[in-house]
């Protein structure tokens, strides 16, 4: 499967509706982690930047909310959670930044010299200085509910500037949900396609191009 570029344009967030997607975004949805195949429940996530912060925002179909975890850096990927991974630099050093439908945070950088999980060095011990997750829960008259999930990650806290104009980055976004009788959903932007499900594989980043 060839990884996907996807364009993230130059937008400002809007305060007083922090989970509405500037128009200029196109939104993509995640697919089933291991065999590309579309999700039970879907989820959508959109990509914009400023001069301070990146901003991704997932938005994710939901029936059953699994969310326990309130201490930053907890084992949120035991629990429903959204993941981001992100390498400005070169696939094999990337960070990764969970929220949990709580709004608690984990945060680390990955050294993955092979690209793939039984070599990689996990520093949990890093802190993305200035990350703030903002969720909300939204309920339609009909039952259906959607979690949305705003992370903001400040550039500075990743080492660098803002990006300039046609700057590449590596990356892929993710969900877990779980379910105690329906069974695990694994979804990924771009599918590694591993079974049993392992999104530590650098081989299926794809590519964001700052606008």
């Amino acid at each position: 499967m060839t990884a996907e570029t996807l364009v993230v344009p130059r937008a400002t967030l809007d305060i007083e509706e922090p989970w509405t997607m500037p128009a200029v975004c196109t939104p993509v949805r995640l697919r089933c982690s291991t065999d590309s195949s579309a999700p039970r429940l879907s989820t959508n996530v959109a990509i914009w930047f400023d001069a301070e912060h990146l901003s991704i925002l997932f938005s994710a179909a939901d029936d059953y909310v699994q969310s326990t975890h309130l201490t930053h850096d907890a084992p949120l990927y035991e629990e429903d959670v959204v993941e981001a991974f992100l390498a400005p630099e070169m696939p094999s050093r990337y960070f990764e930044l969970e929220a949990s439908p709580r709004g608690t945070l984990f945060d680390a950088r990955i050294e993955s010299p092979e690209g793939v999980r039984s070599g990689m060095v996990v520093d949990r011990d890093w802190t993305c200085d200035g990350l703030v997750a903002a969720v909300r829960r939204v309920t339609e008259s009909s039952g259906a509910a959607t979690v949305d999930t705003l992370l903001r990650v400040p550039f500075t806290s990743l080492g660098r500037p803002a990006p300039l104009p046609g700057e590449l980055w590596k990356a892929n976004f993710f969900r877990i949900d779980r379910h105690p009788t329906r069974g695990d959903e694994y979804s990924a932007w771009q599918p590694t396609l591993k079974t049993p499900a392992d999104f530590h594989v650098v081989a299926a980043f794809g590519t964001l191009r700052f606008a």
